[in-house]
């Protein structure tokens, strides 16, 4: 199955605070056996000695004798390999009118390829402990492969089979297409889902983000199996490949791995042209009633772009207003102060064409209108006024010390290592990037808090009506307006 990675399938709440993540969110659910047999690979990891800061490792640009081309670290301190890899495309290469194809060729790349049915192609992968899986993002299409050192050749060479030589078999098509049904489903009744899905359809109407990723209940069923190969033909290709290995392999190795995983791809891919959008200017407030017991709060507006020159004063003052944790400016106001909601944040979400601030929480329903009040009352401020000099400077120390404890493993810095790729920041991008952030002033703080928030929100509500909050619960289907 796929590690989902889909914008908008669940938007808040996924710890998105990383810089390195881009528009990823995760939502990994491979089979049941798999799951032993990776954690028998992580416990053999956890007896080995501890691993220094891969971070501060040499990151080199290799390419291939074949001209793929992959940023790599070359590491030894524990006996794994970890490859994440893109095509760009993604969602947004889905056919007009059937959001979710994307994303059913992620759930069946790894059902059955070459000469191997869909439970042999399995069985492999779990006899060798190999991780494997796909996902489709909203710009590309992306890849995921972890294996133990003596497993790397047969790990590699399931990888190009399930790249080049896909079943795409009827039985596995309408096995995995009644999954995505059965999901699509739930979602109907889960306010976080439908709370991101309104967002986002209203934050770009008639563009391809404004699209579900994983598609919908009418559009799932009309995907033929053509779709699917035609996807593949026109994504799959090497001219818009990017590739970042971390682990135990020399460049040589790594150099023939990588020819004759993706070597067999068509050079060139036939993606369909996708035009920048602004997503949609605040305020604007939509309401989903949803029988449940707690009312979700999903909030933003127009972000900054990763090619911005001001997204790291964007990125810091938005860490201080919600991006801290226990110690941002809405946590403080919303859970601390008042005691409103457990937990609420804020993150930036950048894409190729556009970005977005996000934010979500949840509450009583008879409270939400406090919630939303009070949230709107702490963005007013830093709007108006921008954070302090000392909230700046703690925010800055954060973003400076926890670069390395969030690249402390080979998947981790592999998947920073795509995303900084993807993001076009250079190769050397860990190492400016604290002098990226200590060159942000406190005018440039105030100016990004008055560009991001001076609109206020555009605000999505689930949930009871306050005035049924206390009525006993009843099925209430979920419609928007």
């Amino acid at each position: 199955m796929a590690r989902q990675q889909a914008l908008g399938d669940r938007l808040p709440g996924q710890g998105h605070h990383a810089e390195a993540r881009g528009e990823a969110f995760v939502r990994f659910t491979p089979i049941l056996a798999r799951r032993f047999a990776l954690a028998f690979v992580a416990c053999i990891a956890a007896t080995l000695p501890a691993m220094p800061s891969l971070a501060a490792a040499k990151i080199q640009r290799l390419v291939s004798p074949g001209g793929i081309e992959a940023w790599f670290v070359q590491d030894a301190t524990v006996p794994l390999i970890a490859m994440e890899y893109a095509f760009g495309g993604g969602a947004s290469q889905d056919p007009e009118g059937k959001p979710g194809v994307g994303n059913m060729v992620a759930d069946l790349l790894d059902e059955g390829s070459g000469d191997l049915d869909s439970k042999t192609f399995h069985e492999r992968l779990d006899r060798r402990a190999i991780e494997l899986s796909f996902s489709s993002s909203r710009d590309s299409f992306r890849g995921s492969l972890r294996m133990l050192k003596d497993n790397r050749d047969e790990a590699f060479e399931l990888l190009r089979m399930a790249l080049t030589a896909p079943h795409f078999d009827g039985a596995d098509v309408e096995r995995i297409r009644a999954q995505v049904l059965s999901g699509l489903r739930r979602e109907t009744s889960n306010p976080n889902s439908l709370a991101n899905r309104k967002f986002l359809e209203a934050a770009f109407a008639g563009h391809p983000y404004g699209r579900p990723a994983n598609g919908t209940l009418e559009s799932v069923p009309a995907i033929q199996v053509a779709d699917l190969k035609d996807y593949v033909r026109r994504v799959l290709a090497t001219d818009t490949l990017k590739v970042a290995v971390v682990g135990d392999v020399d460049a040589a190795t790594l150099g023939k791995l990588l020819d004759q995983t993706f070597g067999g791809l068509p050079m060139k891919g036939d993606l369909v042209p996708v035009a920048d959008v602004e997503a949609s200017r605040p305020p604007q407030r939509f309401f989903i009633p949803l029988d449940v017991p707690q009312t979700v709060v999903t909030f933003g507006g127009p972000g900054y772009r990763r090619d911005d020159p001001k997204f790291m004063a964007g990125y810091v003052v938005n860490h201080i207003l919600g991006g801290g944790g226990l110690s941002s400016r809405l946590y403080r106001e919303v859970r601390e102060k008042r005691g409103l909601a457990y937990s609420v944040s804020e993150y930036l979400l950048w894409m190729n064409h556009s970005a977005l601030f996000v934010g979500n929480t949840g509450t009583r329903a008879d409270r939400a209108g406090e919630t939303i009040e009070a949230i709107n009352e702490e963005v007013r401020r830093i709007a108006e006024d921008g954070p302090s000099q000392q909230e700046l400077d703690e925010a800055k120390s954060y973003l400076k010390g926890s670069q390395m404890l969030a690249l402390d493993t080979s998947s981790k810095l592999a998947s920073a290592l795509l995303q900084y790729q993807i993001d076009r920041l250079g190769i050397d991008y860990i190492e400016r990037r604290n002098s990226i952030v200590d060159a942000v002033t406190l005018e440039d703080a105030r100016q990004a808090a008055k560009r991001l928030w001076s609109l206020g929100l555009n605000t999505v509500v689930v949930g009871r009506p306050p005035q049924a909050a206390a009525q006993p619960a009843a099925a209430t289907p979920p419609a928007a307006n």
